[in-house]
């Protein structure tokens, strides 16, 4: 299965896109304008993968607000189930409720995959650091999921 993922490459602008957070908070491709942001794509909540890379980004969370980063996490999750999921793990950053998939297709990281040898549609695990002016400055399309903030410490040199 030959698939493009992603329909972007670093220097371009972000897509206009718009959701919310846990708390029902929208959140814009305009409204993250002027901070610096992490936005990682990722399949569920709660899951092993997806947990770990979660609580990876926590424990290293101090390091990357210190440089004037934002993160957010983005999946298709509810508001309620990604608030249950910042509770259980203590995660300091927000969540984007993406059920309608329309931020993941924005950005082109939905789609058809090989997931444990079956065929299937979902996201493609990917994180994208955007500066202050919307423009993409890193794509990291091989997240390893337990490491995630040593392959952001290492790809913005920090």
């Amino acid at each position: 299965m030959d698939s493009k993922k992603g329909n972007f490459v670093v220097g371009d602008k972000i897509p206009s896109f718009k959701s919310v957070n846990e708390n029902g908070e929208p959140i814009t491709s305009e409204n993250i304008l002027g901070y610096k942001t992490i936005l990682f794509f990722y399949g569920q909540d709660d899951t092993p993968t997806c947990t770990k890379e979660a609580c990876n980004l926590r424990d290293n969370y101090k390091i990357f607000s210190s440089k004037g980063y934002k993160i957010y996490g983005v999946s298709k999750d509810t508001e309620k189930k990604h608030k249950k999921f910042i509770d259980k793990y203590d995660l300091p950053y927000s969540l984007i409720a993406d059920t309608e998939i329309t931020v993941m297709n924005a950005f082109g990281y939905y789609g058809p995959k090989v997931f444990m040898g079956k065929h299937v549609t979902g996201v493609y695990r990917t994180t994208i650091v955007i500066d202050e002016f919307g423009i993409i400055t890193h794509i990291i399309d091989n997240v390893v999921s337990g490491d995630h903030a040593n392959q952001l410490k290492s790809a913005l040199g920090i």
